[in-house]
């Protein structure tokens, strides 16, 4: 059974960290603290370590990632980085993660078709850019696909929309550094090339 090694007071100074077998164990606000009586060395069972654990942290963590989730859609790998972030106990995830997808907070479509929607009106983001920022939130290959075959986004007008928010950049250099600028532009923002070379072609034309 595990036995704890050290108590030690967080920055906040109304709660304390226990560690056990010398690593951290979990959180606790002072007054749950006190009434349990914890104290160094003393062992516990994995079954009172679960149950302090949901007694005294469960509702402060539910409010918190709460907060968290209510400030834009998330995806389900930025809650599990949060709850490591936050040194969550293990036995809370599964019912964290049951009351989120109740209230419809975790669904990685959902986040994903969000995702999509805003980066193409406010960043005139490229397909191949927004593939590349799913995958680091963690959506799945398949679910990707699927938001992106419906939502479709023209990457002729992106690219267009960026060459006018930015075509302040080349205006003072001759045709051939201006294209040249242009082209590494929108190829670094994953456009394909021959998208590249009609918008730019179009540019240089007018």
């Amino acid at each position: 059974m595990p036995i704890i090694t050290s108590i030690k007071p967080q920055n906040s100074q109304r709660r304390v960290n226990i560690y056990l077998d010398g690593k951290f164990g979990f959180g606790l606000d002072l007054e749950n603290f006190m009434k349990l009586r914890l104290k160094v060395e003393q062992e516990l069972s994995e079954e009172e370590v679960k149950k302090i654990v949901k007694e005294g942290e469960f509702q402060i963590v539910y409010d918190k990632i709460l907060r968290f989730g209510s400030l834009r859609p998330r995806s389900e790998k930025e809650y599990r980085d949060w709850l490591r972030k936050h040194k969550v106990h293990l036995s809370l995830h599964e019912e964290l993660f049951n009351r989120l997808k109740r209230l419809d907070f975790l669904n990685d479509n959902k986040f994903a078709t969000w995702w999509v929607e805003q980066r193409l009106q406010f960043k005139s983001k490229s397909k191949r850019e927004l593939i590349q920022e799913l995958k680091f939130k963690g959506i799945s290959k398949d679910i990707i696909e699927e938001v992106l075959s419906e939502t479709q986004p023209n990457e002729l007008d992106m690219a267009k929309k960026l060459m006018e928010k930015n075509k302040y950049k080349w205006e003072r250099l001759d045709n051939y550094s201006a294209r040249k600028k242009m082209f590494e532009y929108l190829a670094r923002r994953g456009f394909d090339w021959d998208i590249v070379r009609k918008v730019v072609g179009e540019i240089i034309d007018q």
